[in-house]
């Protein structure tokens, strides 16, 4: 479309298609995916699989001393079509989207240990623009001076459906009702949480998809991007 190498922010409710809107963006226009919730489920993940987190009782001195041991890369999938998420060398994308992660990974992104380390590194991958980040902060706190931002919501039992048909076709034995408290529980966690809150940045456009197709959020998105970039 243009030359022009922007940074693109996505922010938004859990679940109301975030990462399938900028995968959809980065590919139309050449740039990064960079997944930063992935990034926070991979740090839950990581606690879960080394004892940090048990009976859902997160323990935060544990999880900040294990975070020097832990790195995060992106590997393009080219069978997929987008970037797979590895924890010190080990590929987790299909683990880090268990129902079990998600019931933990409101309280390990609200710890600022946490925080630090992932935006920090986040801050480091888009540096040169070119990129589609999206998460909960990228817009207010790690790019506040992104070219576009975006933020992102749907209905909460529009967002429940999709997850539960998400995670009962990789046969996950979960329940629509389940799935929709998740999603509720995940609103209210991300929003009140101290460090970084969920919120809507000031420039932000707000984009409800509850009744949008891929297509028709992507026509969207064009109007959009061609009057930042004043094409």
């Amino acid at each position: 479309m243009d030359n022009k190498r922007i940074i693109i922010a996505i922010d938004g409710h859990s679940s109301c298609g975030k990462s399938t809107f900028a995968k959809a963006i980065a590919a139309r226009l050449g740039y990064i995916f960079i997944d930063t919730g992935a990034m926070y489920r991979a740090v839950t993940l990581y606690a879960l699989e080394h004892g940090a987190i048990a009976m859902g009782i997160v323990d935060e001195e544990r999880i900040e001393a294990m975070l020097c041991d832990i790195e995060i890369s992106f590997r393009f999938n080219s069978e997929r079509g987008a970037s797979d998420i590895y924890v010190n060398g080990d590929l987790v994308e299909g683990k880090i989207r268990t129902i079990e992660v998600s019931n933990c990974v409101s309280a390990v992104s609200s710890m600022g240990a946490v925080r630090r380390k992932l935006v920090a590194m986040q801050q480091q991958m888009g540096r040169n623009g070119g990129v589609v980040m999206d998460g909960r902060d990228i817009g207010t706190v790690v790019f506040p001076t992104a070219e576009l931002k975006i933020y992102m919501t749907a209905d909460p039992m529009v967002r429940a459906e999709r997850r539960y048909k998400e995670l009962t076709a990789k046969g996950d034995s979960v329940t629509l009702e389940e799935v929709y408290e998740n999603v509720v529980s995940r609103d209210k966690a991300d929003m009140s949480r101290a460090i970084s809150p969920l919120r809507k940045a000031d420039d932000a456009i707000v984009l409800d998809n509850s009744a949008m197709s891929v297509e028709e959020q992507m026509a969207w998105f064009d109007e959009q991007y061609r009057r930042v970039i004043g094409a």
